[in-house]
């Protein structure tokens, strides 16, 4: 934050990615170099550090304790109005911090942590919405402050008087190399030490491997809360660490051990601040359908591909306020994801997501993608698709990207493509068996030459194969009577479509 900066800086980042980390270490910094003039770290867990109410009276009492001049001016204020911080937060606000660092004209630095963190039941950020009534008055002051990116924060900060004056880092956005490094750097500092301060215990002096620090780091993919609990795991005093990292490096595509030691606190709370005690049936089953899909997808879709491919309107309505736990983007276009493995782990897993309301059965959603698929597919393919020429080579076609992108799309490109995928991940046996089998035998006898005209089209033919092999390996798994049938199902379907279409 330069002298000729913006005013204000806003330390954008998703759950868990160190944002407090950051903004702790650089309060501490700015503080040594007698630049901090005060600072707030909001959090959920304590009654006065969630509350709107505490937050200018804090910073006020502190400006007061580290600059004379401001304490001069204040204690003027406080004489006038002895009930101040009674008053509305826009009072407190003009009373307790513009006008005296506006009499005093002192520069300085105001720190606040976690704003999404204090209870707020305006629609754009009630501090924000404030601060851009004021800022101008204090030219000298700049503002750091932190925040996951949910819609009354994002609503703030899109304040037209605010948004010329403020700078933005997506901390999830950074370079992940240099991420990377800075939390590979965390485990081995972390562990290192730790290895020395065990005196009762001999860990040797090749403890951490580099193995495992590459292992964790490549679990932890940017996520500092996911580094910080496989610390606290890891050098739980009731266990040995050897045997507590053995846990986690030896289960490198598992989060259960960290997550139950403190990832699981985080995403439970996210999620109750995101709904915020809604009691809505169709809320939580449009949730499960929604994020279960972002979250088991074999390629990301947009939020238009998702709604389009599900049949479920209002999807960005679902999304609105799940910003601290997903990547979604701003352009609509753009690819909706799961920020992090163990959000998708942690919803999947009944013992870990207690919540019945959140938890997302795979059975059942990829059943609800399959079927999806299908319908989609069964719906919109058609011969000659792309309405091409006849005898049209594709390598000719000069706008034939742009025809796919028209008339085949985003969702039902997925359908074509990872149908299957989905399928092999249905159990053989339990409910909605016989459905999908029902739906199977309706698309090869409807739509098999046109599904396989759109993979051509497409230039993935070759997936055609594979997802007829996969339809295979799935009739095997739910002892199908493959003996009666006549040779390879899929075959004697292809025949079958063929001699319908002459």
């Amino acid at each position: 934050m330069g002298e000729q900066g913006k005013q204000i800086f806003w330390l954008n980042g998703l759950a868990g990615t160190g944002k407090s980390t950051i903004a702790q270490t650089f309060a501490e910094r700015m503080f040594a170099d007698g630049r901090l003039g005060a600072s707030f770290f909001c959090s959920r867990d304590f009654a006065d550090r969630s509350n709107l109410q505490a937050i200018f009276p804090t910073l006020a009492f502190q400006l007061a304790y580290r600059y004379p001049l401001f304490r001069g001016k204040l204690l003027q204020v406080l004489k006038a109005y002895p009930d101040v911080v009674q008053e509305s937060l826009c009072s407190q606000m003009e009373k307790l911090i513009v006008s005296p660092l506006k009499a005093s004209g002192i520069p300085t630095l105001i720190v606040v942590d976690a704003l999404d963190e204090c209870k707020d039941d305006q629609p754009a950020s009630a501090i924000l919405s404030i601060l851009s009534h004021y800022v101008n008055k204090i030219p000298n002051v700049k503002f750091f402050i932190t925040g996951r990116p949910e819609p009354r924060i994002h609503s703030g900060f899109h304040i037209e008087s605010l948004q010329t004056i403020t700078e933005v880092l997506k901390l999830h956005m950074v370079k992940p190399e240099v991420v990377n490094n800075d939390i590979k750097l965390f485990f081995q500092t972390q562990l290192t030490e730790y290895a020395k301060q065990r005196i009762d215990y001999s860990l040797g002096d090749d403890w951490p491997s580099s193995s495992d620090i590459n292992i964790l780091c490549e679990k932890a993919a940017g996520f500092f809360f996911y580094a910080s609990t496989v610390i606290i795991f890891v050098i739980s005093k009731s266990y040995t660490p050897t045997r507590q990292l053995n846990q986690i490096t030896s289960l490198p595509q598992n989060t259960s051990h960290e997550g139950k030691s403190g990832i699981d606190i985080l995403y439970t709370q996210a999620l109750r601040q995101v709904v915020n005690d809604v009691d809505d049936r169709k809320f939580y089953s449009q949730f499960r359908t929604v994020v279960g899909a972002v979250s088991l997808v074999f390629n990301p879709l947009s939020g238009e591909a998702l709604s389009d491919l599900l049949r479920v309107s209002g999807i960005s309505a679902t999304l609105h306020s799940l910003h601290s736990l997903l990547l979604v983007p701003m352009n609509k276009a753009d690819p909706i994801q799961i920020f992090h493995k163990s959000f998708r782990d942690f919803l999947t897993d009944k013992s870990r997501c207690t919540n019945h309301r959140f938890f997302i059965d795979p059975a059942i959603h990829h059943r609800e993608i399959l079927l999806s698929c299908l319908k989609l597919m069964g719906g919109r393919l058609k011969k000659n698709v792309c309405g091409l020429d006849d005898y049209a080579a594709l390598s000719e076609v000069k706008d034939l990207s742009d025809c796919r992108k028209d008339l085949i799309g985003d969702a039902l490109e997925y359908a074509c493509c990872f149908w299957t995928k989905h399928l092999l991940d249905i159990p053989g046996s339990g409910p909605g068996v016989e459905e999908v089998q029902e739906a199977i035998g309706k698309f090869f006898t409807t739509c098999l030459l046109f599904w396989i005209e759109a993979l051509i089209l497409m230039e993935k033919l070759d997936i055609g194969v594979y997802a007829l092999n996969d339809v295979q390996q799935w009739y095997i798994s739910v002892s199908y009577l493959w003996s009666n049938c006549s040779g390879n199902l899929c075959s004697h379907l292809f025949r079958q479509e063929l001699h319908a279409s002459g």
